[in-house]
């Protein structure tokens, strides 16, 4: 059966080959509510899909008019079968509850990076979604950047007070960095921002050096609340 749960998911966990994100777009706050209300209720009603379907959330972007949907999956086969037998008839009931949701992307991703301190447990009250983008495909860059943005946060002094965890993703066709930040609140990630430096970060060499990184195409950042969670009974 499905269980819904509150707790944020994992996203170290080893089992997890294949992690998916995609965006929902819906246009306002009321529908972004009926959204995850609909997707809850058709979900619930219905058995686990699949053993390898380890869990999946939903989650309310800050901008009032976007879902964003992360699931934890053992293997992209898994997910292509999923799709044929069972996502239409789900997706179907979910769009007769809500008209006109738009479904903008889905990004196959690898986990490649985390950074967690040992025995934190604050409980995350902001998602932040960092979507770094290169031109052309290219993993050993996309690896090194994220190595390099590792060396930069172990070489600030100060680092910026809120900030929980740190995972970053790759993108399976070689283009795309996706960084899944847990911070305690969203006016932390703000104030963050708007101290000094580029970012989160302070004006340092490695700072600029992650910024100033060849072949980086542009990035967006999108702050989310966790919205539902769903997990095999």
């Amino acid at each position: 059966m499905t269980r819904r749960t509150d707790d944020h998911p994992d996203l170290t966990r080893p089992e997890v080959a294949a992690p998916f994100f995609s965006t929902w777009r819906v246009g306002t706050p009321e529908r972004q509510r009926k959204a995850v209300e609909a997707i809850a209720d058709t979900w619930e009603r219905r058995p686990w899909p699949a053993s390898d379907l380890l869990g999946y959330h939903v989650y309310t972007g800050h901008d009032g008019a976007t879902l964003m949907h992360y699931s934890q999956w053992a293997s992209e086969q898994a997910y292509e079968a999923f799709v044929k037998v069972h996502r239409q008839e789900r997706d179907d009931e979910i769009d007769t509850a809500v008209p006109g949701v738009e479904r903008l992307d889905l990004g196959r991703y690898r986990h490649y990076r985390s950074g967690v301190r040992d025995g934190d447990t604050r409980i995350p009250g902001c998602i932040v979604i960092v979507d770094v983008e290169f031109e052309g495909p290219d993993p050993d860059r996309q690896r090194a950047w994220v190595d390099a943005v590792f060396e930069a946060l172990e070489s600030e002094a100060h680092p910026r007070p809120g900030g929980i965890s740190a995972h970053f993703h790759l993108s399976t066709d070689g283009t795309r960095v996706l960084n899944y930040a847990e911070w305690e609140s969203a006016q932390a990630h703000i104030d963050a921002l708007a101290a000094p430096g580029g970012g989160i970060g302070s004006a340092t060499a490695q700072w600029a050096r992650v910024q100033s990184w060849p072949g980086l195409k542009g990035s967006t950042v999108g702050r989310y609340d966790h919205a539902l969670g769903l997990v095999p009974d």
